[in-house]
């Protein structure tokens, strides 16, 4: 059995106090490698060296395992993979000297994959090149609410997918993963337009990005199936917070007043056991940021690079939700239908804020 080395960008402040500034998905992921027999963690590094030192004691490494400069971490701790859990804006520019290094084997990113879309391709082509794996944390591909239904959509039990309707969240910062899972139950494919609207009057900042604070968006997949957003003060409207619609049925996940997965066809209505999970974990086990999904996420990464297999995080697929997403935006600032593939070099909405055409009210700080 190989063990592979490991290596965390970015510890992030104490995450006992998570915020939207940050959530410390630095101690999820070292946990998650902690956990797999497979994996030893051997260095640390992060611009704030207190945040690092306290990483450093929580997960037993030495002085000499922390670092301020992560290139520095390459020579030294030479780590088959890295970690890299900075905030959206420096995916780009982590990712790409990770695949540059020689010496890292794969990266683990968090989400969003990248603050435009051109970085998000940019990170691709460059592990792609580099013969680098590179994978993105949307570990609720692995939650029971999620596998249950796509194991029920894919015996056929609703029939063909037609649409997969989404009420929960936002669009950028939990869309990656709700428009990643839409993805994932329609077999990774593709879109081929998207067309969307916004409202953005309570300024909302995440980990350094402008979220709206309410969207409705709809897009069509390579293979006729739709999709659809309906969020903020419009999510009642879907009732669940995703929904599967077939041919012959449909399934609810998440409902709102009902039970986390629901089956109805045929006539009839029945809850299906999941376990106890929710969309965010189990919390029985008291996990606010479930645990066990980011250890099943990096059980399927350490499988991907061993067998030199695609994980179900790579960036390939990623990008077909980081498409939907930017187009999303697109869509807004150019009051039309956009067509895909995508050509696009800015962040829209980041560019509407600061051209003055959304104009949020600023948070109030008392």
């Amino acid at each position: 059995m190989s063990q592979y080395t490991v290596a965390i960008i970015g510890t992030g402040p104490d995450p006992k106090n998570p915020t939207v500034d940050g959530f410390a998905m630095g101690y999820r992921h070292a946990e998650a490698y902690r956990n797999n027999e497979q994996c030893r963690l051997v260095a640390c590094a992060d611009i704030v060296r207190e945040n690092a030192e306290a990483f450093a004691d929580e997960f037993s490494l030495n002085t000499d395992q922390i670092y301020e400069d992560y290139e520095t971490m390459f020579t030294e701790a030479e780590p088959d993979l890295v970690s890299v859990t900075v905030p959206p804006a420096i995916h780009e520019d982590i990712v790409v000297d990770c695949a540059r290094s020689n010496a890292v084997e794969a990266v683990h990113c968090e989400k969003p994959m990248g603050h435009t879309w051109k970085s998000a391709e940019r990170m691709v082509q460059s592990c792609w090149r580099h013969n680098t794996q590179l994978t993105f944390n949307r570990q609720r591909r692995f939650g029971r609410p999620f596998t249950e239904a796509k194991r029920l959509l894919d015996e056929g039990t609703i029939g063909s997918l037609q649409r997969v309707e989404i009420g929960w969240g936002d669009f950028f910062d939990t869309g990656a993963h709700m428009v990643d899972l839409a993805v994932m139950f329609n077999g990774d494919r593709p879109a081929d337009w998207v067309i969307a609207q916004l409202d953005y009057r309570e300024e909302d900042v995440r980990f350094g990005a402008h979220q709206e604070n309410q969207m409705w968006a709809q897009w069509q997949y390579d293979n006729g199936v739709y999709g659809t957003l309906s969020t903020g003060a419009g999510s009642s409207l879907v009732g669940a917070a995703l929904l599967l619609r077939g041919t012959a049925g449909t399934i609810r996940i998440d409902v709102d007043g009902g039970p986390m997965l629901e089956l109805e066809h045929d006539g009839t209505r029945e809850s299906i056991d999941v376990g106890g999970e929710t969309i965010h974990g189990t919390p029985q086990d008291g996990d606010r940021f479930g645990s066990h999904l980011h250890d099943r996420a990096v059980s399927d990464i350490i499988s991907a690079l061993q067998h030199d297999d695609e994980s179900q995080l790579c960036g390939r697929i990623g990008l077909n939700t980081a498409e939907i997403l930017f187009a999303g935006y697109e869509s807004v600032r150019r009051r039309k239908r956009i067509d895909l593939p995508l050509d696009l070099d800015d962040n829209p909405i980041e560019q509407m804020v600061e051209s003055g055409a959304l104009s949020p009210m600023p948070e109030s700080k008392e």
